[in-house]
């Protein structure tokens, strides 16, 4: 049996996290001890690898809801996990993209930045007034 500062140390999983993720309902609520210490066995050990894996993956608690469950009935299609995945590789592509704007503009309004002065700053300038961006970012 681990104590939940075991468990935190042995994921990587900080305590008060743990607490959110039984709260959520994707950990089970753990045992308590006489001293009504939390207790957890090494497949809430595993359980709650797989949640920090996911959302280390940037997935949400509801992905993540839905991924364990799909994956307590392993005799079901893979097709639904796949899904899951699909939308989340997609949502990740879109952040890319409005990153790769952000990186353009920052870049754009940084070189074109040559005054002395903050008077003359086109950051400066550029950031008051939205008008003299580009790109919708």
């Amino acid at each position: 049996m681990l104590t939940i500062g075991d468990l935190s140390r042995d994921t990587g999983v900080k305590v008060p996290t743990i607490r959110y993720y039984e709260q959520m309902g994707l950990m089970a609520e753990a045992e308590r001890s006489e001293g009504n210490q939390r207790r957890y066995e090494s497949r809430d050990r595993e359980r709650l690898c797989f949640i920090k894996h996911a959302r280390d993956l940037g997935f949400t608690i509801e992905a993540i809801r839905e991924l364990l469950a799909l994956n307590a009935h392993p005799e079901s299609p893979c097709a639904d996990a796949h899904d899951i995945a699909d939308r989340q590789l997609q949502m990740v592509r879109d952040k890319i993209a409005k990153l790769r704007l952000l990186e353009k503009e920052l870049d754009r309004i940084t070189t074109r930045c040559d005054g002395d002065h903050v008077k003359d700053c086109y950051v400066i300038e550029s950031l008051a007034n939205h008008d003299l961006c580009r790109s919708d970012h």
